[in-house]
């Protein structure tokens, strides 16, 4: 078991398979040229199953795939094969922009994939080209039908901004209800390589938007969940996280693997610890005691929110958020 120095149980590794992405959102990386970390540079899939292993025997129980884009990487399915043989119990989910979805939905879950998580920041074409830097929303949407499909859970997440896609938050609420998906409505994160101009939405400035139709009680935290849920009459549950409140971190037990091997304690944190030279050595008791070390020094909040207002130089698109 990996326990960190304030009490938390660390089970939940997040491992970013590529930094590269097919949208340009402006709330993550406008502005970054379409390029990308050298092959030769990333550890391979063979590399990063080894690590995967290690965190496994010392319990991590859930493991998301995430970005930049985790479809853009070949032979997905087959990375997440080889988790699933080695223990199939493990809760394992995908992060994605589902662009790519449609086509590879099914094989995806053959291979053991649970979940996803899908970004649906508006249902207007013009909007979300606006947002990604390019059409994006048809195939989004096929990708989602796609996997609800083919059995695969779904949960969406949205950013609302203010004079973007506010407007849309029942709308989002409405289309995910109908389709069983649970939605959570993102606080807008603060990062050095958004778009200057955007302004999010509060989670008390979410309430009084939904309490105009819906009746809903506060059900809290859930387990070690990010996540603040409602329940609305009819029993659909949304959730909103805020990552500027101290709740965001109290019970957080995850941490994230980047693609070239540095394993980081917290979203916000720039540090890190490389596992890279240890996999690529197979030196396995080594990386064993780098995740230990990572998971003894991480922190007890991030640093969102100070007295300074300090804005994470985090890179969301090389840890997938």
């Amino acid at each position: 078991m990996l326990v960190d120095s304030y009490d938390r149980v660390v089970d939940y590794l997040r491992v970013s398979v590529t930094e590269r992405c097919n949208f340009r959102c402006t709330y993550c990386m406008p502005e970054k040229p379409f390029s990308w970390v050298p092959k030769e540079n990333l550890l391979t899939f063979e590399e990063l199953f080894e690590f995967m292993k290690v965190a496994i025997d010392e319990g991590v129980k859930k493991i998301r795939i995430t970005g930049g884009e985790p479809l853009l990487r070949e032979g997905l399915d087959k990375f997440i094969k080889m988790i699933y043989d080695y223990e199939p119990s493990i809760d394992l989910a995908m992060t994605t922009n589902a662009y790519l979805l449609k086509g590879v939905a099914q094989k995806l879950k053959d291979a053991g994939l649970k979940r996803i998580n899908v970004s649906i920041d508006t249902l207007i074409p013009s909007i979300a080209k606006d947002i990604a830097g390019k059409d994006v929303l048809k195939n989004v949407l096929a990708g989602v039908e796609e996997a609800l499909a083919v059995g695969l859970k779904v949960k969406a997440n949205m950013v609302p901004m203010k004079g973007v896609n506010a407007s849309e938050i029942m709308d989002i609420l409405e289309y995910c209800k109908k389709r069983n998906i649970s939605v959570r409505f993102i606080e807008y994160m603060e990062n050095a390589y958004a778009a200057k101009e955007i302004q999010g939405l509060k989670s008390p400035e979410l309430l009084e938007i939904l309490k105009q139709k819906y009746q809903f009680s506060d059900d809290g935290f859930d387990g070690s969940s990010p996540s603040h849920y409602y329940t609305m009459k009819d029993g659909y549950r949304f959730g909103i996280i805020e990552p500027y409140e101290d709740d965001f971190c109290k019970k957080c037990n995850r941490i994230r693997l980047t693609a070239e091997g540095n394993l980081i304690p917290c979203l916000y944190f720039d540090e890190a610890l490389s596992i890279a030279e240890s996999i690529k050595k197979g030196d396995i008791k080594a990386a064993a005691l780098v995740l230990k070390e990572v998971v003894r020094t991480k922190p007890e909040k991030n640093r969102w929110g100070g007295e300074d207002g300090e804005v994470s130089s985090r890179a969301f698109y090389e840890t997938g958020g």
